[in-house]
């Protein structure tokens, strides 16, 4: 192709998916890849990549699906307006581009300082196989992308695949080292296809999409310390996921984003909550104009509060894709050495894919 979270509810009784973060400082690497493997029921959180220095990470996003337009109700949706749940409609497949051999395909601007050097990047998709129809999960681990102007090439899954045939849904997410290509091709819009997820309709809906996470580094910016966390597993209403960083002193008044990929929430349907714990501190509630504390998991592509780089299409609906970023900077504000993020579902089951962070290091 040619480019033609309100505070956490009580903890009693709640299980938790946890990791912690153990490094050397200093130490700036990616986490070696594991060779492709069979699926598994579920894929514990692990560390990716960590690096200390002038930097930061980006991130470039878009969802693989919508509401078939024929539903009178489909536009309100789309743009806000009104809330709905991709349970509500029949869904299809976006498709952006002019290539009859795609049947999905989405763009999205991944925007990078100039003279920035790419230090890391990962690609992650993944959706629901069984809605009015079932996919084949063994096209889960392969997608196309393009950058602006360039055909597609194709890319497959360096890691193993979750891929869950539970609570109405049959998900899965795939993620793969994309840093050769990242580096050679640097900013501008990216156009993600074939992304293996099913469309129609049903209680549980369609959902599915992509998020390109890029870690840089430039001299000009602050210090800061770099993490990128993966894995695949439901959270459920007895089942949260924490993650630990651990050894990153940051100093009061400290700077910092978090962003996080997630699969089957619904807008307008409290129950969700995402928050920070800076050491020994009490965990506060993260959200912003974009995503209520109450309601995180929202279906929004978003940064800050506001709708972020340009993709197309942008609807604010993404009917169950989540890709977000948000600003620790009143969670971690008088400092510490460690921080540990805790997402939480008191509803419908949703699952989360990738954790990424950049905060300002202690000089």
């Amino acid at each position: 192709m040619r480019h033609s979270l309100g505070p956490l509810l009580p903890r009693a009784a709640v299980g938790v998916l946890a990791l912690t973060a153990m490094w050397a400082p200093g130490s700036s690497a990616a986490a070696p890849t594991a060779p492709p493997a069979p699926e598994s029921r579920s894929v514990p959180f692990t560390q990716r990549y960590r690096a200390v220095q002038h930097g930061g990470i980006v991130r470039a996003a878009n969802s693989s699906v919508t509401c078939e337009t024929a539903a009178s109700s489909c536009g309100g949706a789309r743009d806000g307006s009104r809330a709905a749940a991709n349970g509500d409609f029949e869904m299809t497949y976006v498709d952006v581009d002019s290539d009859p051999n795609t049947y999905n395909s989405s763009h999205g601007e991944l925007r990078l300082p100039k003279e920035a050097r790419v230090t890391y990047a990962r690609l992650y998709w993944g959706g629901n196989l069984r809605v009015g129809e079932q996919k084949p999960p063994e096209d889960n681990g392969r997608v196309l992308i393009a950058e602006s102007g360039g055909a597609y090439k194709e890319v497959l899954a360096d890691s193993v695949v979750g891929h869950q045939a539970e609570h109405g849904a049959d998900a899965f997410q795939a993620s793969a080292d994309v840093t050769s290509l990242v580096r050679s091709t640097g900013p501008g819009l990216y156009t993600v296809a074939q992304v293996n997820v099913a469309r129609g309709r049903s209680a549980v809906g369609s959902w599915g999409g992509w998020t390109l996470v890029v870690a840089y580094e430039k001299e000009s910016e602050p210090l800061r310390h770099l993490g990128i966390w993966d894995g695949f597993d439901a959270l459920t209403a007895d089942r949260d996921l924490e993650v630990r960083m651990a050894e990153m002193p940051f100093p009061e008044g400290a700077g910092g984003r978090v962003g996080l990929v997630a699969y089957n929430g619904d807008r307008g349907s409290p129950g969700d909550a995402f928050s920070v714990a800076a050491g020994d501190q009490g965990a506060s509630a993260l959200g912003d104009g974009a995503n209520p504390q109450d309601d995180v998991l929202n279906s929004t592509i978003s940064e800050f509060g506001e709708a972020g780089p340009d993709r197309a299409p942008a609807h604010p609906n993404t009917f169950g894709y989540d890709s977000d970023v948000l600003d620790l900077r009143e969670g971690i504000r008088r400092g510490g050495d460690r921080l540990t993020f805790r997402v939480a579902s008191r509803r419908s089951p949703a699952w989360v894919g990738a954790l990424f962070v950049a905060v300002d290091a202690r000089p």
